[in-house]
C-alpha cells in the first residue's frame, strides 16, 4: 500500500485530497498545524480499511517537519506521496498596508515550508526508488493579483521551486509538479463577501468557481502520471489561459 503525506489537511482541499486518496487505496498521514477538529471530522468520510495517522506539526520548523516524517516512518512506513496543501493568505490590501510581520508568515509557510516538506521527503523516496510531490499552489503565481502582492509572490515563488526541484529530482524518478486552482470558496477566502464571489464567476470563462474536489482529481492525476514533472497543472475554468 502507498504511503500519502497530506500537509493542511484541516483545509477545504487538503480534506478533499485525503477522501479522493483513501479512495485509491493510499495509507494518510494527515499534518495540521491548527483546527485538529477538522482533521479528525474527516475520518468519518474515509474508509475504515485505509490506515491513518494524523499529524500536528509546524512546516516552518526543520525539527517539527523531521519529525513528521520519522513518526510516519514508525507508524505506516516511508512516503510515496507528498501533497502539501499547506497555505496561508491575507486578506485583500495593497502592498503599502502589509506589514514586515505579514509578508514573512506568508513566505514562511507557503515557500520555506515546502521547501522544507520536499527536502525531508526526498531521503524516503531515494530508499523507495522514486515518489511524487505535489504542492498547492495558485492561479495568482501564474498571473499576479491585484491586492494579492505578497501571496501571488509566494506561489511564483513556488512555481519556480517546483520547476527546479523537477529538473534536480527526476534522474532519481521522483517527479515534482504543482496545481493551480482558481478561486475555491473556503476560510481562506472568508474576506470575499457574495458579491465578490458572483463577479469572480461572471469573469470565469467556464462560469463556475472551482470545488475541492476538482482540485482533488487534479492532484491525484499528478501523484500518478508517470511521465509529467515540472508541471504547474491550472485547475481555474479558464481564468488564465
Amino acid at each position: 500500500m502507498k504511503i500519502a503525506l497530506i500537509t493542511g489537511a484541516s483545509g477545504v482541499i487538503g480534506g478533499a485530497c485525503a477522501k479522493a486518496l483513501s479512495k485509491k487505496g493510499y495509507a494518510l498521514a494527515l499534518q495540521y498545524h491548527s483546527h485538529p477538529e477538522r482533521t479528525q471530522a474527516l475520518l468519518k468520510d474515509i474508509s475504515s480499511k485505509t490506515p491513518v495517522l494524523i499529524c500536528p506539526a509546524d512546516i516552518t520548523q526543520e525539527s517539527d517537519v523531521s519529525g513528521l516524517y520519522t513518526a510516519i516512518e514508525t507508524r505506516l512506513g516511508r512516503v510515496d506521496l507528498l501533497v502539501n496543501c499547506a497555505g496561508v493568505a491575507l486578506p485583500q490590501k495593497t502592498l503599502t498596508d502589509v506589514s514586515e510581520a505579514e509578508m514573512d508568515k506568508v513566505y514562511s509557510v507557503n515557500v520555506k515550508g515546502a521547501m522544507l516538506l520536499t527536502k525531508a521527503a526526498v531521503p524516503h523516496m531515494l530508499k523507495k526508488e522514486g515518489g511524487s510531490i505535489v504542492h498547492i499552489s495558485s492561479m495568482w503565481g501564474l498571473t499576479g493579483g491585484s491586492c494579492e502582492a505578497v501571496y501571488s509572490a509566494s506561489k511564483g515563488a513556488l512555481n519556480g521551486f517546483v520547476k527546479a526541484m523537477a529538473k534536480e529530482l527526476a534522474p532519481a524518478h521522483i517527479r515534482v509538479n504543482a496545481v493551480a486552482p482558481g478561486l475555491v470558496p473556503s476560510p481562506m477566502n472568508a474576506s470575499l463577501d457574495e458579491q465578490s464571489l458572483i463577479a469572480f464567476q461572471q469573469e470565469t470563462p467556464l462560469g463556475k468557481l472551482i470545488v475541492p474536489e476538482q482540485v482533488a482529481d487534479a492532484v491525484c492525476y499528478l501523484a500518478e502520471a508517470e511521465a509529467v514533472t515540472g508541471q504547474i497543472l491550472s485547475v481555474d475554468g479558464g481564468i488564465v489561459i
